[in-house]
């Protein structure tokens, strides 16, 4: 298996919806299962509104697949809710990997 491709999402709650946030990223791996292109999937809390979603991909096409399936099909969702801002997404190149 090499994963040469990632995505970074950073996202940040309201006030008092952190805890709601968090939540929604448990349920959210369901979602990563399904998908038989993701490698893997991380869902992290950095601090009390701040989590964030690390995934990893074989290729540039199953990085693309889950750019445009569920996951961030239900973030747009509950973001108006849930999200103090817009999330940060960044494609990143994994450089490294054990």
């Amino acid at each position: 298996m090499s994963v040469r491709f990632g995505v970074l999402a950073l996202l940040e709650a309201k006030p008092d919806k952190g805890g709601d946030l968090g939540r929604f990223l448990e349920k959210g791996r369901a979602l990563a299962v399904a998908e038989a292109g993701t490698v893997t999937w991380y869902a992290f809390k950095v601090g009390e509104t701040t989590y964030g979603i690390f995934d990893t991909f074989e290729d540039e096409d199953s990085r693309q697949a889950h750019l445009d399936g569920e996951i961030p099909k239900a973030l747009a969702s509950v973001a108006p809710d849930l999200l103090a801002s817009d999330p940060d997404i960044r494609t990143v190149e994994i450089v490294a990997v054990k």
